[in-house]
C-alpha cells in the first residue's frame, strides 16, 4: 500500500512540476522593468523568452516577438533549449509513468516491467527538473549581471534617462518551484521502484542448510565401454556362477555335474 501511495504521489507532484515548467516557459514576465527610481511611469516594459511587451498606463498592451535567432545572445538561446528539453522529457516521463502505475493493469504486464518503467520515468522527471532549474538560474544570472552594469552606468551619469534596468519576473519563481516539484516527484518515483521489484528477483542465489548428517561420497575410477566388448554381469549367490558365452555367440548353461 505504501508503494502505491508513494508512486501515486510522485506522479501527481511530477505532473504539477511539468505543468509549471510549461507555464513558466510560455509566460512573458521573465524580466520586468525596475521601477525603484521611477515609480510613476506611463510605460512598463517586460520581456519573456519568446517576445517583449510594453504596457501603457491606459491599459493597452502591445507585444512583439523576437523575429531573429542569430541576433539573440548565446546564453538566451541556451535557456530556451534547456526549457524545451525539460518539457519534452517531462511529457515523455508522464506518458511512461501512466502505464507504470501499480493501480493500472494493462494485459499481462509483470511487476518487473512496471518497476523498470517507474525508474525510467523517475529519471526523466529528475533530468527535466534539473534542466528547468538550470535554465531559470542562468537567466537570473544574466539579469543580475545586466542590473549591476546598468546601475554602475547610472551612477556615473551615463544613459540616465534612456537605459532601463530589469529585475526578476514572476516566471522565474514559477520555474524554480516547478523544477523543484519535478525533481522531488522523480525522487519519489525512484524510491517507489524498489518496492515494485518482486521478492524472488532481488536475490541471485539462495543457500540451503542440510538438516541431516554430512554424507561424503567417494568416486572411483571407471572404465568406459567401447561398445565392442562383451558385457559381463556378476551375481553373487551360493553355488552359482555366471553363464559364459560360447565362441559362436550362444549362451551355455551349467550342467548338474558342475555343482558336485
Amino acid at each position: 500500500m505504501s508503494v502505491t501511495i508513494c508512486q501515486s504521489m510522485g506522479f501527481v507532484v511530477s505532473a504539477l512540476g511539468i505543468g509549471g515548467i510549461i507555464a513558466s516557459t510560455c509566460m512573458d514576465q521573465w524580466s520586468t522593468q525596475d521601477l525603484y527610481n521611477n515609480p510613476v511611469t506611463a510605460v512598463f516594459n517586460y520581456q519573456g523568452l519568446w517576445r517583449t511587451c510594453v504596457r501603457e498606463s491606459s491599459g493597452f498592451t502591445e507585444c512583439r516577438g523576437y523575429f531573429t535567432i542569430l541576433g539573440l545572445p548565446a546564453m538566451f538561446q541556451a535557456v530556451r533549449a534547456l526549457m524545451i528539453v525539460g518539457i519534452v522529457l517531462g511529457i515523455l516521463g508522464l506518458l511512461v509513468c501512466i502505464f507504470a502505475l501499480k493501480c493500472i493493469r494493462i494485459g499481462n504486464m509483470e511487476d518487473t516491467a512496471k518497476a523498470n518503467m517507474t525508474l525510467t520515468s523517475g529519471i526523466m522527471f529528475i533530468v527535466a527538473g534539473l534542466c528547468a532549474i538550470t535554465g531559470v538560474s542562468v537567466f537570473a544570472n544574466m539579469l543580475v549581471t545586466n542590473f549591476w552594469m546598468s546601475t554602475a552606468n547610472m551612477y556615473q551619469g551615463m544613459y540616465q534617462n534612456v537605459q532601463n534596468r530589469y529585475t526578476f519576473g514572476s516566471a522565474l519563481f514559477v520555474g524554480w518551484v516547478a523544477g523543484g516539484l519535478a525533481l522531488v516527484g522523480g525522487i519519489m518515483m525512484c524510491l517507489a521502484c524498489r518496492g515494485l521489484i518482486p521478492e524472488e528477483s532481488r536475490y541471485k542465489a539462495v543457500s540451503y542448510n542440510a538438516s541431516g548428517r554430512n554424507i561424503s561420497y567417494r568416486t572411483g575410477p571407471y572404465k568406459v565401454a567401447s561398445g565392442y566388448e562383451p558385457e559381463t554381469k556378476t551375481k553373487k549367490g551360493a553355488g552359482y556362477e555366471e553363464a559364459a558365452r560360447s565362441e559362436d555367440g550362444r549362451r551355455s548353461y551349467p550342467s548338474k555335474y558342475d555343482y558336485v
